[in-house]
């Protein structure tokens, strides 16, 4: 969940590890630190906190080198602070590496180097690492193979960077379950944890797998197994610009992603939906379709605000497949033995296509012999690579922390699926062409619901200091009572819980007073009528009642404090609409509560450890 960037060419590497490291500051927070090699003397400067105090500190020192690695770290082993930042050296300060991943067996290793009397300035699980590749170096063996040497002994998961000032002329590399990207230039080569770090620089790109290894030169790199076997690596082009990645204006990542979504959901279906025929076309699932189609069950797999994307899959599914479905939280698939054969199908949902539990999900249930689709967003990710099949989301970058048009744009792919298994499975042409018209007026309606943004900021003046929120809904709504509770969680650190709206009277409904705010998510749906009443049991005991409806739904103003209302469509589709104003609403009320919406405290973007 750490950031990782690092140089070496013939420039001025430190301006190029700086924007690296902003560009991946979504990836951890809590320090940051950069590793360079000046006249064959090393250079360490690190700090607690955001890239910003690093940049400020090396400004001050006037640093140049033409190789050197950056980090910017979610702290696993130690608290944040500049002792347990990265990047990590040995003892005479020859040697550093940054580390993104667990290592652990790493108690036992520093046992044993204790022993040999090596001292531990850090609480990290990284300075093993060091230390261990040092006591290599000090037989006489070069850096290639002492870090190969150590990592045969290591238990855990790595994207690595080292750097010897013995060897200034090249950086080693290393993967096992974290992601690495080898940046190709003219004259200069890059490394990173996501392409966004070097993306101003190189548009080519190559993908370490696990177990690779390699060493990197300004002129050349080589890429090699754990074991020393050289291995050929396809070079891709990465098709992304700056703009993507910038703020464009905005006050914050979040807010412009919320307001891409009319624009990413639409993307998500280009090119796919076939209005006409009231079906789609998924060409990554073209090699796989009569399999899935005939699978005796579904699984979907994910974590976190994916997890809930996969709940509103579920629905869409059962209704219009007729296909039973599982929903699996990924972090708790593999631990429990789960039972699965060649005729069970298996989505696994990412964003990032890196996250840890899910990759481990899939790698799990192909070991089984079931088929294990990918959904992701980032092209050329871990799970898309491992997946047998999958469709991209397309949603573009989304570098704020708290997931938004990503999560539209998985609903709108999962009812693409919907649509396509459905329509071989013998579902009526009107049905389909319903299902197409409405997923194709979409992006139009999001347009509209935008334009309540003004509307929900005064809402949310009225609600930033309550300490706790309820958030409930029905069906296909229960799962986008979940997200929203999960967006205000994040990033505004107010405590808050979905529930389906009939669970309230099981046990929540003891937390109703005046001072408890309480979100319905009550369009005219086929639970509508149901969820009237869970208002009036609210209402009843002084509850502040805040309810998402349709337009032109006047009977429920008389029941709540406020209504948002929005456009109607059809029942399956309506998630992908509520979930907005719901985004809106946690994100005003953060603003308001003067906290960093796109770096929420205590979380990352791409959760690569387990």
């Amino acid at each position: 969940m750490c950031g990782i960037v690092g140089y070496v060419g013939n420039k001025n590497c430190v301006p190029i590890l700086i924007q690296g490291l902003k560009r991946l500051e979504y990836r951890g927070y809590d320090s940051a630190g950069i590793g360079l090699i000046h006249e064959d003397e090393p250079i360490v400067i690190k700090t607690k906190g955001k890239v910003s105090l690093l940049e400020e500190r090396v400004n001050e020192l006037v640093l140049e080198s033409e190789i050197g690695i950056g980090h910017t770290r979610w702290a696993t082993h130690g608290i944040p602070n500049e002792q347990n930042a990265h990047p990590h050296t040995n003892a005479n300060k020859t040697l550093f590496i940054i580390h993104n991943g667990i290592i652990e067996n790493f108690q036992a290793l520093k046992n044993n180097l204790i022993i040999l009397g090596y001292k531990f300035e850090s609480d990290t699980d990284t300075e093993v690492l060091a230390h261990l590749i040092d006591s290599y170096l000090n037989k006489g063996i070069n850096l290639s193979k002492s870090v190969q040497m150590t990592l045969n002994e290591v238990n855990g998961t790595y994207g690595l960077a080292v750097m010897y000032s013995k060897e200034p002329d090249k950086i080693i590399a290393a993967r096992k379950g974290s992601p690495l990207v080898i940046g190709i230039g003219a004259g200069e080569n890059f490394i990173a944890s996501d392409v966004s770090a070097i993306l101003a620089y190189t548009k080519n790109v190559i993908y370490l797998e696990d177990g690779e290894f390699a060493e990197i030169y300004k002129d050349r790199y080589v890429v090699k197994s754990i074991l020393d076997k050289e291995i050929e690596k396809e070079i891709h082009e990465i098709n992304m610009s700056i703009d993507e990645i910038d703020k464009g204006g905005y006050p914050h990542f979040m807010l412009k992603e919320i307001m891409e979504q009319p624009e990413s959901t639409r993307n998500s279906m280009r090119g796919r939906l076939l209005i006409e025929e009231g079906s789609a076309k998924l060409g990554g699932l073209n090699d796989i379709i009569d399999r899935l189609v005939n699978s005796k069950r579904i699984l979907i797999s994910a974590c976190g605000t994916s997890w809930h994307a996969a709940l509103v899959g579920e629905y869409m599914f059962e209704q219009y497949a007729r296909i039973p479905v599982e929903v699996e939280y990924a972090s708790e698939f593999r631990y429990r033995n789960p039972i699965l054969s060649g005729e069970d199908s298996i989505f696994f949902i990412s964003q990032s296509g890196e996250t840890a539990d899910t990759l481990a999900a899939l790698k799990e249930a192909k070991s089984r012999g079931a088929l294990a689709l990918g959904i992701c967003n980032v092209v050329g990710s871990t799970i898309a690579r491992e997946s047998m099949s999958g469709v991209y989301i397309h949603a573009g970058p989304e570098i704020g922390v708290a997931s938004t048009k990503a999560f539209t744009a998985q609903l709108v792919v999962l009812a693409l699926i919907t649509l396509l298994i459905s329509k071989r499975k013998g579902l009526k042409p009107s049905d389909g062409k319903k299902i197409a018209d409405a997923l194709n007026e979409i992006p139009s309606k999001i347009a509209q619901i935008l334009k309540l943004n003004d509307e929900i900021e005064q809402l949310a003046e009225e609600f930033k200091d309550s300490p706790n929120f309820l958030y409930l809904g029905r069906g296909y709504n229960f799962p986008a009572a979940l997200e929203g509770a999960l967006k205000l969680k994040e990033i505004s650190y107010i405590h808050a819980e979905g529930y389906p709206a009939a669970e309230m009277k099981h046990g929540p409904i003891a937390l109703i007073d005046e001072n408890m705010p309480v979100v319905f998510i009550a369009p005219k749906d086929s639970t509508y009528e149901k969820i009237l009443s869970n208002i009036q049991e609210v209402r009843a005991r002084g509850g502040r009642i805040i309810a998402i409806t349709d337009e032109g739904n006047g009977e429920i103003d008389k029941l709540v404090d406020h209504t948002i209302k929005i456009p109607r469509t059809i029942e399956m589709l309506t998630p992908i609409l509520t979930s907005i104003p719901l985004q809106l609403l946690a994100y005003h009320i953060a603003v308001k509560k003067a906290l960093d919406v796109d770096q929420p405290r205590n979380l990352a973007k791409s959760v690569t450890v387990e």
